[in-house]
């Protein structure tokens, strides 16, 4: 039995692509990554990747053995200096699909891929000035293939992370985001807990507000490159303070996730 998980609804019209990138193609689990107690990542081996830019998606279609065909959209965390392709799945529990990526889905196991797909969304090394990455819950998976491409590149310009999380526990990538901040005097993480938050919790409590992105943002003056990826109500109400405090609606851009089957 093979069903995909998450998917997104992508609110911008995708870059075009060539035919072979929308060719489907097999790909192997090589590793499964714990990242918390209910998100995944999935290290794939796919031998006719043609490569990628941070902030691209792929398509997966998973086919079970009656035939049945579910294809969703998945953001891609790896960098393009990565040779396996990392997709991060979080479980929605009463999901069609999703259950079975987390849960069941084994090292050896195959699934079809296509893509990349999307040019809208994308940062890379030859974008100058500040980068403003503010994500929501599972809404940090392109925004890292953003940082790990960063991270391999000789001089980085100034980033903050801005991100958004149930509780400490949900917090994806939480190891590898601090060791990245040990390492890199230019890069900020502000991580916001909304509902659970430790007793010596010295970091920003609740919802991400008005006063929050004030607090820690680059000045509009500097022209900071903006991505917002998220819950559709986190994105929206991002989007909406950003340009309340000021920033160039061109320089934001968005990727929402909405309802799907899981």
């Amino acid at each position: 039995m093979v069903i995909p998980g998450n998917s997104r609804d992508m609110t911008v019209t995708d870059a075009p692509s060539s035919s072979k990138r929308l060719e489907w193609q097999l790909a192997e689990v090589r590793d499964v990554v714990i990242e918390t107690y209910r998100v995944k990542s999935l290290l794939l081996l796919a031998s006719g990747w043609q490569g990628h830019l941070p902030g691209q998606h792929i398509d997966v279609r998973l086919t079970a053995e009656n035939g049945y065909q579910a294809q969703r959209s998945y953001s891609i965390a790896s960098p393009p200096e990565d040779d396996l392709l990392s997709l991060t799945v979080e479980r929605v529990d009463d999901g069609e699909v999703s259950p079975y990526l987390v849960d069941e889905l084994r090292v050896g196991d195959r699934l079809e891929l296509r893509g990349p797909i999307g040019g809208y969304f994308v940062w890379t090394a030859e974008k100058s000035g500040p980068l403003w990455l503010i994500a929501g819950g599972s809404g940090i998976t392109p925004l890292m293939a953003m940082l790990r491409h960063r991270d391999r590149l000789p001089s980085r310009a100034p980033a903050l992370l801005m991100y958004s999380s149930r509780s400490l526990e949900d917090i994806i990538y939480r190891d590898e985001l601090d060791a990245m901040v040990g390492r890199d005097a230019n890069l900020r993480v502000v991580p916001a807990l909304t509902r659970q938050q430790p007793k010596a919790w010295t970091g920003h409590r609740g919802r991400i507000d008005r006063a929050t992105l004030a607090a820690h943002c680059f000045p509009p003056a500097q022209s900071p490159a903006i991505y917002v990826c998220g819950p559709t109500t986190f994105v929206e109400s991002i989007s909406g303070l950003l340009v309340e405090l000021d920033y160039d609606p061109s320089s934001i851009k968005t990727e929402r996730f909405g309802p799907s089957g899981g």
